[in-house]
């Protein structure tokens, strides 16, 4: 028979009430998938979105939120190598992380860093993975650059403030408050500005202009990112919360032989976030090994109350919010 397993699920869409506690079947991991034990579940901007009913998830994943957990290997799929039951690891979801147990591709999952706290640890896949993709493999960040990331609080805007400053960049961030502007200061950054009283392009200007540009906000932010780039600049687009339309003057892209690129992290085959994950592995595993950087966690939540999760996640709130399941 199989064994059921308390999970959270999406009554319909709407807004964080229509999350309830559920139970199901336990799921069973497949070729090259581990089933996890979830000890924590990270709570991200794609769960409140596939719950308000915006962001379906692939025909292929669960149809339960949560794309990162950490916790303990239960059970190994056929043709698993290079990890075993019993094994503490932090993992990219294709889905179900909302749920006592979850499965995943074995090779997306990544060791619980040395010293860290498994609830520590849920906070690293996707904002990892989404930083290491978009600003260093594909945004190529280098030293001695200049790095601006709009929403520097996020768990995004954190996790990249670190990155890049622990890489060498000169890293310079947006926030919404005095106090969160200390914030991004505080991790790093060279420059915080307040977007409600500052304006970006002037001061990136005064500082010699981005050579690389990590938004999530699009809208109006479009057409000032790209003035505040330098000849030659990059910008990256992972999100659009202010909208994704724009009108853009194409001639001054070509001109000044700006890059506009961006990318997303579900819908990518399994080989491709298996990539990534030894990337990260090789670069940056050790640095979280070593101490040397680490998430930035807002608040934590019983699984039963993942509405409240959700609610603080949609207020003001400064790094990554995640649930407690074990």
């Amino acid at each position: 028979m199989t064994q059921a397993m308390r999970a959270i699920e999406i009554a319909g869409p709407g807004g964080p009430g229509v999350l309830r506690l559920t139970e199901r079947s336990r799921p069973v991991p497949g070729y090259g998938q581990v089933l996890i034990r979830v000890a924590f579940a990270g709570v991200n901007r794609p769960d409140a979105l596939q719950r308000a009913g915006s962001y379906s998830p692939p025909a292929t994943a669960s149809d339960l939120p949560g794309l990162e957990a950490a916790g303990e290997i239960a059970a190994v799929g056929p043709g698993v190598s290079g990890c075993a039951v019993g094994d503490e690891v932090c993992a990219l979801l294709p889905g179900g992380g909302y749920a006592e147990y979850a499965v995943t591709h074995a090779r997306h999952c990544l060791p619980v860093p040395r010293g860290m706290d498994l609830n520590m640890a849920a906070c690293l896949p996707e904002t990892f993975f989404t930083v290491w993709i978009n600003v260093f493999l594909r945004g190529g960040l280098k030293a001695g650059e200049i790095f601006l990331v709009h929403g520097g609080t996020s768990g995004i805007g954190t996790t990249a403030i670190r990155l890049a400053r622990l890489f060498g960049a000169r890293v310079f961030a947006t926030a919404g408050s005095p106090e969160k502007v200390q914030v991004c200061e505080a991790l790093g950054s060279e420059r915080g500005i307040d977007y409600r009283k500052e304006d970006f392009v002037e001061i990136l200007h005064a500082a010699g202009q981005a050579d690389l540009i990590l938004d999530m906000v699009g809208g109006d932010y479009i057409r000032r990112n790209l003035r505040a780039l330098k000849d030659g600049g990059r910008l990256v687009q992972i999100a659009f919360l202010a909208g994704a339309k724009a009108e853009v003057n194409f001639a001054e892209i070509m001109s000044r032989r700006l890059t506009v690129t961006g990318s997303t992290l579900r819908p990518r085959s399994d080989e491709a976030k298996a990539a990534v994950a030894e990337s990260l592995r090789a670069e940056v595993w050790p640095l979280l090994d070593a101490g040397r950087i680490g998430p930035v966690m807002a608040a934590e939540f019983p699984l039963e109350d993942a509405a409240g999760a959700h609610r603080a996640l949609e207020a003001d709130h400064i790094g990554k919010i995640v649930l407690r399941v074990a």
